[in-house]
């Protein structure tokens, strides 16, 4: 059963602690520190860092993308685009605000076997 599962270890909210990296203004009530967020599985990436800018509705966009599902609503904050990150400073979306899906921790091109 491993060989087709993918889990998610993350945890909610960051208590407010400082967080030197960007926080994107969102919405209204803006976005919180950044948390960790670890993939096990056997599609993962080895020994893979990645800095897209990603949320908790990360882990929603990433079931409708996987999955080619639709949005939730067209209002969702996971309808927004995948962010491409400026040369000169990766944590800074070039197209904001965006929200990554988490593909980009896969690897689906390589033997599970």
């Amino acid at each position: 059963m491993f060989k087709d599962t993918a889990i998610f270890i993350t945890f909610d909210e960051g208590g407010g602690y400082y967080d030197s990296g960007y926080i994107q203004p969102l919405t209204f009530f803006g976005d919180g520190p950044r948390i960790p967020l670890m993939l096990v599985s056997p599609y993962a990436k080895h020994g893979y860092v990645d800095h897209t800018y990603n949320d908790h509705v990360s882990l929603l966009k990433f079931i409708e993308s996987n999955w080619r599902l639709h949005t939730l609503s067209s209002r969702s904050l996971d309808n927004l685009p995948n962010p491409r990150a400026s040369e000169h400073d990766p944590y800074k979306p070039t197209n904001g605000p965006s929200i990554g899906n988490l593909m980009e921790m896969f690897n689906f091109h390589h033997d599970r076997d």
